[in-house]
Parts: C-alpha cells; sequence; structure tokens
C-alpha cells in the first residue's frame, strides 16, 4: 500500500485487520499451545517438508476447480478511531468457455483518504494471502524447522519462511506456517509479502503483516477461510494505523469436463462429478 500521496493497498488491508478485533470469526481467536523443540514424529525434516510441499501442490490444483465468494475490508485509523474505508465483495467464478474470471457484486465508494490501494495490494490479496508452499516453491525458500505447537484440537509442526534470493519483479512470503502432523497441510499463515517497494520519498508501497486461517472444506483440503490485518505502516510521511479483514466462503466444486493430473495422477476432487456446496468440516 501507499500513502495518498503513495501509501500501498496492503496497508489498507493492515488497517482493517485492527478496525475489527470484536468481529473476528472463531479461527481469530483459536488456542495456542507453547511451542514445543522437538523433531518430527517418526519422519525426518527433510522428508517431512517435501510431503507437506507435495500434498500443497496437490491442495492448488484441487482449488483451481471450486468457485467461492470473497470480501475485503479495509480500515484507516487515527487516534483509534476508523478516518477511511474501503469495500469490495466479489464471486471467484468461470465463465461458459471455463475460464476463471472474478464478478464485483459490491463495492461502495472509497472513503479512504491517506493511502491508495496499488495493484500489489490486490494481487496479494487474491494470490499471496492465501499463501500456499508447494513442492515448486521449494528451490526458492529457506524452511527451517521451529518445533511443534497447539493451535485448538490440533498438532502442528511450524516452519519459518523466507526468501533464498529476491528475484526483480517477483514477491514472496516471508514469516511462519503452521502444518497439519495428519493431512500435511498448512492450516495458519503469519508473515508478510516482500519486498516493499520504495523508491524514494512519497513513492513507497509498504506491505503489512497478517494472518490466515484455513478450515477444512471438503473432507481432504484445507482452504482459506479467513485473513486478518492489524498493523501500523511506517511511511517517511508518517504512520498508517491499518485494519484489514479477507473472507472466503461458499466453496463449491465446479463441474469441470477435465482431468487434473499431478505426478501421472488425478487430483481427487478436481474435477467432474456435479458442483456441490462446500461444507465446514474442521477437525
Amino acid at each position: 500500500m501507499n500513502t495518498r500521496c503513495h501509501i500501498p493497498l496492503l496497508l489498507w488491508m493492515l488497517g482493517l485487520a485492527l478496525l475489527l478485533p470484536a468481529c473476528l470469526p472463531a479461527p481469530a481467536a483459536a488456542q495456542e499451545g507453547p511451542l514445543r523443540e522437538v523433531p518430527p514424529n517418526g519422519i525426518t525434516v527433510e522428508k517431512l517438508v517435501r510431503r507437506f510441499a507435495t500434498t500443497e501442490k496437490q491442495f492448488k490444483l484441487a482449488r483451481e476447480q471450486y468457485t467461492w465468494t470473497q470480501s475485503v475490508k479495509i480500515q484507516t485509523l487515527q487516534n483509534g478511531r476508523v478516518d477511511g474505508e474501503y469495500q469490495m465483495v466479489f464471486d471467484v467464478l468461470f465463465d461458459d468457455s471455463g475460464r476463471r474470471i472474478q464478478q464485483v457484486t459490491f463495492a461502495p465508494q472509497s472513503t479512504l483518504t491517506r493511502i491508495n490501494v496499488t495493484q500489489e495490494d490486490l494481487d496479494d490479496v487474491e494470490q499471496r494471502m492465501p499463501f500456499t508452499m508447494t513442492i515448486d516453491d521449494l528451490p526458492s525458500y529457506q524452511v527451517t524447522y521451529l518445533g511443534q505447537q497447539r493451535v485448538d484440537e490440533l498438532n502442528c509442526y511450524v516452519f519459518r519462511l523466507a526468501p533464498k534470493k529476491m528475484e526483480k519483479h517477483q514477491r514472496y512470503f516471508e514469516g511462519k506456517i503452521w502444518v497439519d502432523d495428519r493431512d500435511f497441510q498448512i492450516v495458519k499463515t503469519y508473515g508478510k509479502n516482500v519486498p516493499d517497494v520504495v523508491r524514494k520519498k512519497g513513492e513507497e508501497n509498504l506491505f503489512p503483516r497478517f494472518t490466515t486461517w484455513r478450515q477444512q472444506i471438503d473432507g481432504k483440503y484445507w482452504f482459506p477461510t479467513y485473513t486478518s490485518v492489524n498493523d501500523t505502516l511506517h511511511f517517511s510521511m508518517g504512520d498508517v494505523d491499518i485494519r484489514q479483514v479477507v473472507k472466503y466462503e461458499d466453496y463449491r466444486r465446479f463441474e469441470a469436463k477435465t482431468k487434473i493430473l499431478y505426478e501421472g495422477k488425478e487430483v481427487e476432487g478436481a474435477g467432474g462429478g456435479p458442483a456441490s456446496p462446500g461444507k465446514d468440516t474442521t477437525k
């Protein structure tokens, strides 16, 4: 996000997360136990990383065959009071040709005055806040095993991720992920998208820290359902408090006529059969 003179969209999103603490759904109040610095259960760290990254690849392919409704609400605060708000609700659908499209259903006039939403911010909302760490992404990241931790009733492996190298015009995630020790999928993400873009004073695109929670929607894969931001972005022209909430709702499997293959095998639930509403079956 950048200031009105240049403040990033990500900044807006952070402001929104700060604004709505009382409205956070159950995942936001998840109970976390202490981090236990113990090795994985019956598997090496290297094999564990490859296992969950392979499962994440399968999930990413499967999610491409789903439709859902996504809402974004971003607020800026000054002296603890909301002084600007941005909202948008859109459906992620397929057109008659089977191409992925977005259909905006609600987009009131923005009242944000101190920041602007940038294309990088929009891309982060759509692509990087629902973060996936697939087998294809592994070469780009330094993955550090931290231990095990309970998140509500789930026992999770915790990892720290950081890009090995910042390639020009590329964006990366930097932070921590929690991987369920039974399904080997990410169930929680905390961190930020990098790098910030600072060209000169007054031309800064800064990005906030966010938390994304997932729920098991179809009995197999864990889908992102909620992202919150509650941060302060430090621009050269002054700090901006940001709160943001992104919701991903009403997942439905699209009736695809093609099969999605991964390593020569069809990805289960990724195509064929009638579309049906997704049901939350969180463990």
